[in-house]
């Protein structure tokens, strides 16, 4: 596979930001230096700024992303704090997968912080994406925390591992999986940001899972 250079890789994003039918096309900047993608610019949702992470990860060649996107909500929409307070708890009973009596949260200027106990990594997951494309939502702030598992560490890095090898479209022997007081570690390289999130998004549904650094290199394999 040729390696693409960052003039390659910053039209490609640009094109990706472009054919992204989510986000204005002019309301982002894209900056590349050795693969890594900068992106810049001001746009009038939260979700419009995921989006273009989302985007921007897409795109072949692409190793991380540096999302600096500003969100700056129009006055017009005329959302207060307790709109979307009552948006926030509407969203998270209504999303089956998110313990809702579990949560709480509160909401200033826009940005809404999330409190409470779950289960496991996934659900604190479930529940920031259950709200931040709500309209008038700035930022997430996700304090949510979670429940220990009578799993020692050991028992976890088992069901991990397990789960990775599961997975016939990759090669659980190139993830390295090390598991210390509830952090997972994940180490190795992958072939490309799907997979990276795929990996990543197996290892949320572990019991005993606090917290995961993820150390994966994304590297193109021949």
């Amino acid at each position: 596979m040729v390696k693409k250079n960052d003039a390659q890789i910053h039209q490609e994003v640009l094109q990706e930001l472009k054919w992204d039918t989510r986000i204005g096309e002019t309301e982002v900047g894209v900056e590349v230096d050795l693969g890594v993608v900068t992106l810049t610019g001001t746009v009038d949702s939260y979700a419009k700024k995921l989006a273009a992470l989302e985007s921007a990860h897409r795109v072949a060649g692409v190793l991380d992303v540096a999302n600096d996107i500003e969100v700056k909500i129009p006055g017009s929409l005329g959302r207060t704090d307790t709109d979307i307070a009552q948006a926030v708890r509407n969203a998270l009973e209504w999303d089956v997968l998110v313990p809702a009596d579990n949560i709480h949260s509160t909401v200033a200027d826009g940005w809404v912080m999330l409190e409470g106990t779950v289960n496991l990594l996934r659900e604190q997951e479930d529940a920031e994406q259950a709200v931040r494309n709500l309209s008038g939502v700035r930022g997430v702030i996700n304090n949510l925390v979670i429940s220990p598992s009578p799993l020692g560490a050991i028992e976890v890095k088992e069901v991990i591992e397990g789960a990775l090898e599961r997975r016939a479209d990759r090669e659980a022997d190139r993830i390295l999986v090390a598991v210390h007081n509830g952090t997972v570690t994940l180490s190795g390289r992958v072939g490309s940001w799907p997979e990276k999130r795929a990996i990543l998004g197996a290892v949320s549904h572990a019991p005993g899972v606090q917290r995961v650094e993820d150390h994966l290199r994304i590297e193109p394999l021949s």
